[in-house]
């Protein structure tokens, strides 16, 4: 294991964030993490150790911001080999309830966030003529769930991001996964990971329905993050990564019906499809 690689983790405060950079630190990875606020994120590592571990104050909707907390990056470490967006939340309701504000505060942190900080880290990985980028989806961004679309629509166009700039890095050396885990065991359904819109409209019963199962499941999620982290770690030291990897048992179950279903409709409505080109 090449324990002298640098990692760049966003949203590391909490949650599956928080169990990565505490498994790196464990390995003895030098690691850069950001969090809205240092000190808070100091306290929930536990460790003072400026060789290794530098904690960041990063507002990821300012690209200035993220600029910055790379060239301090850069300037402590010397280099940035793994990425990891991680830093995102949730969201829950129906669209005709959910304020467009909300909506576009959810695309903000999870989608140009995202984006932000694989553009600002490209030119140091395109330099080293290597690096790897793990930005975080969800099985919810291939495989939608009632209650769940802002959500939903926000990890695809993570996913879609992610299968393109992997096309373009290709190459200089440079890796891209896009993780889509299902539940895991962390604070994602909580208030703090979690913008729930209770619907106040009559009907929408799947949309209440499948609310209700969720939040009733926190606690109780399968995923176990110190696992997960593992994978991460794997992943890194592979020498071919997958574009796109699903992350526990429910997420392999969705994407394997999906994707049978896909192709029985594809090959259904074939020959509209053909059909539509010039003759």
């Amino acid at each position: 294991m090449n324990n002298s690689k640098v990692w760049y983790v966003t949203g590391a405060s909490q949650g599956l964030g928080l169990t990565l950079v505490k498994k790196l630190l464990d390995h003895g990875y030098r690691v850069a993490a950001t969090s809205r606020d240092a000190h808070t994120l100091s306290q929930a590592i536990g460790l003072i150790d400026k060789d290794r571990f530098l904690p960041l104050a990063v507002d990821l909707n300012n690209l200035d911001c993220i600029d910055e907390s790379i060239q301090q990056t850069l300037a402590a470490f010397r280099r940035i080999d793994v990425v990891v967006n991680n830093a995102g939340y949730g969201m829950t309701g129906t669209i005709e309830e959910i304020a467009e504000q909300d909506i576009r505060n959810i695309f903000n942190v999870n989608v140009l966030a995202t984006i932000d900080v694989v553009k600002s880290v490209l030119p140091a990985m395109r330099s080293q003529k290597s690096g790897y980028i793990i930005n975080i989806g969800s099985v919810a961004g291939f495989v939608g769930a009632p209650d769940w679309s802002v959500y939903s629509a926000a990890k695809a166009a993570v996913a879609a991001f992610s299968e393109v700039i992997a096309l373009d890095v290709k190459e200089f050396g440079i890796k891209v996964t896009v993780v889509e885990p299902s539940g895991f065991r962390t604070c994602f359904l909580t208030k703090d990971s979690l913008a729930l819109i209770s619907s106040k409209i009559e009907g929408y019963e799947a949309v209440k329905n499948t609310q209700d199962r969720y939040l009733s499941a926190n606690g109780q999620q399968p995923g176990d993050p110190d696992r997960a982290a593992e994978i991460f770690i794997e992943l890194a030291e592979s020498s071919e990564p997958p574009m796109q990897l699903f992350l526990g048992a429910d997420a392999y179950k969705r994407a394997s019906g999906k994707l049978a279903a896909m192709s029985t409709e594809l090959e259904q409505w074939k020959s509209i499809t053909i059909g539509a080109d010039y003759k």
